[in-house]
């Protein structure tokens, strides 16, 4: 919008010059006055800024390099008006004599509250915003690792949960805005790049052990100028049915008007390694566990496992060796990523092109992504009335992939849960592999899974100013995704054997948008501002995939499927329709009182036949406290006050195409004859999910706006939940969805940000905010597991992701035994006494960010915490096991803090694989033991940079260059025993996303870059 107001300004302000320029002062004395206007903070000249005598219609415009003519009186006084959009108006008297010079530095207004601005679809002015929205320069995060935005914006609002589950780049994360509000259907924000609505849902087939890929990691975070969070419903209403979780629009940079041609370049290098690996018991430790689990069990001592090898047995633990896999595992990974962009402008035409690519290996071998990106940005006037534009990205990336988490021929599973004691090779030097697990060599070296994406985001507008204040513009707008992934495995390893296995399967998904829109503003007797829009939409969506599997290879080196033997494939498609009608009015009187209203009505073609229109109204209003003149007069360090309100409805339609559809499916065949069978229920039924939400703000800038902070409490309601729900295995199905539950999300988010030093060589700016959110399923008929381990458990009363689990009280000091609640008091430990005792969620989460600035150099520091948010350890449940999973499994370090004798007190009982006499297991029984508190403070970036000053540049051609050294995850606090306490093992499970499982995930890693900024 500050562009295209740029362009109004300098249009409006050409017509009065020429004006002005067509008349002569009435004194004949004539002086000239010359100057340049540039900006404060980066000296960089200003273009198109108006300069005005005040009381007359004398005037100029700043050129392309910020130089400006003015022909004044002579001799007179006169008062200059200096106006560029974004910036504060700078007023200043002068006498010319003739002749003379003069330049303006302007300051950039951060508050801007009479600027008019459009943030999605509303036209306001900035003042008479009612909703909560959050913004994140692109500034704040471009020195943050990750390969993709979405994980760079943790910590940076208020509201926004993001979790970024594993350590490889590229790979899902978990985003979460003000709570989840859905149990089946999806709970991910929308994202729209630049007016374009885009899918953030993975196309991954291929299970690599609960992790998935991040589809939003393709999109080159370095093209993005600015990202807006809209988190009420007043804000995402106009969304309608994708707004229930809320939005995040992207806005992707572009040329200025009038701009002088640059070129940007942007090159960093630089390493990453695990902070933190597991600590494992040595190879001595796990014989002796080993030993003492035997006896425990009553079994002859002289029959020991691990006694001389002259009685028999397998050597005494002190002669066991200690194999080290983890260090074969992980590795000192390089990143890499260049970007280059040339961007500029003249009076009709902007662009911005840009080209770049990413590389990063993974800390864990075989890992690894990289990226090319390519974006044309375009916007070309016409005339006054007729401007078109067109942003165009193409995105292709590459990933070497590999079993880790929850799967047990995983690479990370043969490095850290094959125990220590274990030989990496046999005598005859081949590969020992030992039960389930792989061996780790083989799996390096053989390992052969890639995937290819290719995606292309692409929109084209008109845009028709009937009136300076009546536009109509029209867009079309196309997502297009391809994905395809190949594995093979071959006879080395066990999924491979006997003659190879190979999957190969491809998924594209195609969204299509068109989109009209029509905005109306004005201004009646300087008091009252009207806007009103009117909208609609079309939304087109198809999906499909084909898989096909092969065995039997005539051997390793033949790994295309036309060469298996035997070969199987499937295929699917679905497709999904969306229209809408959306309209709003915003209202605001004399500055201080404001209110708006919007409604959108939306069908998905996805329920059934009598339930697909769904209607989405908002309401919201504000109060400008500080404009008024008891505030005015008796408090003047207040520059800012508002109170703000706002309650509406949005919509959830992210559940499969045909969902609410009987459907029939080929292959059930009799004999040689084709025959059909029904998969899934109908429901004619079925309605929209909706979540009601109000919202209660405060916000405030002080002290000459070097103090500002903002503070909002909300309460969301989501009922008619759409809902897998299980139905009597008679009926021939296990379940059909239903609109069944209700959930509630209330939470409170403050944010503050100050400038505590402001001097001609010396900033220190800080930024701090802090979120609670509390998450409760409030109506569930009845009580299901979200979690194919059933360690998870849905349940009226409680929140999501909550751990049903035994409650472990102590470890009897006398015998050595768990001791269990039992909560029926029946005197038997069984399923009956398992309890919700924790869940996922923190009950806070925050960020403080510090900037500062000493002549050229600059300093950034950006620490992130989570606090309250419990994490089932799954490493300990399976490696804390007494010796219950034998001589394969490992064990950890902790294993060896075990109760050995009476009078120990500890938490981890005896090494014992049989039943107490209660029913219960001291280990291999999913308690609350290994539930631990996942609570952490990181130092997320630490960034320390060099600008040349400009005289220097100058002379070797450029306009600015800079140099940094940047870290990330620097160091983390924590009591959470596992490698990282973000880590989640279930990051995106068919029946829900799941939270606060950690099996065998790659932990963040640590990052140091080196990289420099160049501007031709």
């Amino acid at each position: 919008m500050r562009n295209i107001l740029h362009i109004l300004v300098v249009v409006i302000s050409l017509l009065g010059v020429m004006n002005a320029q067509g008349q002569t002062p009435p004194d004949k004395n004539i002086g000239v006055l010359n100057g340049t206007v540039r900006d404060q903070k980066t000296g960089e000249p200003l273009i198109g800024a108006t300069i005005k005598a005040e009381g007359s219609s004398l005037g100029s415009i700043s050129d392309d390099k910020g130089n400006f003519i003015l022909r004044l009186v002579s001799g007179r006084k006169t008062r200059l008006a200096v106006n560029y959009v974004g910036y504060k108006t700078l007023t200043k008297e002068i006498i010319v004599n003739g002749s003379g010079s003069t330049d303006f530095i302007l300051e950039e207004d951060a508050l801007g509250l009479n600027e008019v601005v459009v943030t999605g679809y509303i036209q306001t002015k900035k003042n008479a915003k009612t909703s909560a929205i959050s913004e994140i320069k692109s500034d704040q995060i471009k020195n943050i690792a990750g390969a993709g935005f979405n994980e760079q914006i943790q910590g940076q609002a208020p509201g926004l949960l993001v979790s970024t589950t594993s350590g490889t780049p590229g790979s899902s994360v978990f985003v979460r805005l003000r709570g989840t509000t859905s149990i089946n259907a999806g709970n991910d924000p929308l994202y729209v790049i630049d007016g374009v609505p885009i899918s953030s849902k993975t196309l991954q087939t291929i299970s690599i052990g609960g992790q998935t890929t991040n589809p939003l990691s393709d999109i080159n975070p370095a093209d993005i100028e600015n990202v807006e969070i809209l988190k009420d419903a007043n804000a995402t209403a106009v969304y309608g049915a994708r707004g229930a979780n809320g939005v995040i629009l992207i806005t992707t940079k572009r040329g200025k008007n009038n701009a002088k041609t640059r070129i940007n370049l942007d090159a960093e290098y630089g390493f990453a390694k695990a902070a933190k690996l597991w600590d494992l018991a040595s190879g001595p430790d796990q014989a002796e566990i080993i030993n003492e689990a035997w006896v425990n069990d009553g079994k002859p001592y002289a029959t020991r496992p691990y006694r001389p090898k002259t009685e028999g047995g397998l050597g005494t633990p002190d002669e066991q060796s200690t194999y080290d896999r983890q260090s074969l595992a992980f590795r000192a990974a390089a990143v890499q990523t260049y970007n280059l962009s040339v961007n500029g402008g003249d009076a009709k035409t902007t662009f911005f092109i840009g080209g770049g690519y990413t590389s990063q290996e993974a800390i864990v071998k075989i890992q690894d992504y990289s990226r090319y990106n390519f974006r044309v940005n375009l916007d070309h006037k016409i005339n006054n009335q007729l401007t078109i534009g067109t942003s165009n990205s193409v995105d292709y990336s590459i990933r070497s992939l590999s079993r880790t988490a929850n799967s047990p021929k995983g690479i990370l599973q043969a490095s850290v849960h094959t125990a220590t004691l274990l030989p990496i090779y046999n005598t005859d030097g081949s590969y020992a592999k030992y039960g389930i697990f792989d061996n780790i060599i083989a799996l390096i070296n053989n390992n052969n899974h890639h995937s290819y994406g290719l995606r292309s985001i692409n929109n084209v507008y008109a845009k028709w100013n009937i009136l300076n204040n009546l536009s109509f513009k029209s867009s079309v707008s196309t997502d297009l995704n391809n994905y395809h992934e190949k594995r093979y495995f071959n006879t080395q390893l066990s999924d491979g054997q006997p003659s190879g296995t190979a999957t190969d399967a491809t998924s594209i998904e195609q969204t299509w948008v068109a989109e009209q829109l029509v905005n109306y503003f004005t201004t009646i007797h300087d008091s009252h501002f009207v806007s009103l829009f009117l909208g609609n939409t079309v939304q087109k969506r198809n999906y499909q995939n084909e898989t096909i599997n092969a065995s039997g290879f005539p051997s390793d080196q033949f790994q295309t499927i036309s060469s298996a033997a035997i070969t199987s494939g499937t295929t699917s498609a679905s497709a999904s329709g969306l229209v809408s009608y959306f309209g709003g009015a915003n209202y605001s009187f004399d500055n201080k009182y404001s209110v708006d209203a919007n409604l959108r009505a939306d069908a998905s073609s996805r329920f059934g036949k009598s339930n697909r229109w769904g209607y989405f109204p908002s309401l919201g209003a504000a109060w400008r406290i500080g404009q008024e003149s008891w505030i005015k007069d008796n408090f003047r360090f207040v520059d800012e006050l508002k109170a703000k309100a706002s309650i509406g409805w949005t919509g959830n339609q992210d559940i499969d195409d045909f969902a609410s559809l009987g459907l029939w499916g080929g292959g059930a065949n009799y004999g040689d004859a084709a025959g059909i069978a029904s998969s899934q229920l109908s429901n004619p039924d079925l309605k929209w999910e909706t979540t009601r939400q109000w919202n209660l703000g405060l916000e405030s800038s002080l002290l000459s706006n070097r103090l500002s902070f903002e503070v909002n409490y909300y309460n969301k309601y989501t009922y008619d939940l759409l809902l897998n729900v299980p139905v009597p295995g008679k009926t021939g199905y296990s379940s059909t969805i239903q609109n069944i539950g209700a959930m509630s999300n209330k939470g409170f988010e403050i944010q503050i940000n100050s400038t505590n030093i402001k001097a001609k060589n010396f900033e220190w700016a800080s930024s701090f905010q802090i979120s609670h959110n509390k998450n409760l399923v409030e109506k569930l008929p009845i009580s299901f597991s979200q979690y194919s381990r059933d360690w998870v458990r849905l349940q009226q009363g409680y929140p999501m992701y909550s751990f049903w689990l035994y409650k472990q009280l102590y470890v009897d000091p006398q015998t050595g035994n768990a001791v269990y609640q039992d909560v029926n008091k029946d005197g038997k430990i069984t399923t009956a006494d398992r309890q919700i005792v924790g869940n996922a969620w923190p009950t806070f989460t925050g960020g403080l960010r510090n900037t500062l600035r000493y002549k050229d150099f600059d300093l950034s520091a950006f620490v992130y915490f989570s606090v309250g948010n419990d994490v089932f350890n799954m490493n300990r449940f399976f490696q804390e096991h007494g010796g219950v999973r034998g001589t394969n499994w490992g064990l950890l370090k902790s294993q060896m803090r075990r109760w050995q004798k009476p009078g120990d007190i500890t938490d981890i009982p005896r090494a014992s694989t049989v039943q107490n006499a209660d029913g219960s297991y001291n280990n291999d029984f999913q308690s609350s033991r290994f539930l631990e508190d996942g609570s952490f403070l990181r130092l997320r970036n630490l960034t320390v940079g060099y600008t040349l000053p400009q005289n220097l540049a100058a002379k070797v051609g450029l306009t600015k260059l800079r140099f940094y050294v940047s870290g990330t995850n620097i160091f983390t606090i924590t009591k959470y025993s596992g490698a990282d306490p973000e880590g989640n093992t279930a990051a995106d499970q068919t029946n829900g996303t799941v939270q606060g499982l950690d099996f065998a995930i790659p932990p963040q890693p640590r990052q140091i870059l080196f990289g420099a900024n160049i501007t031709l």
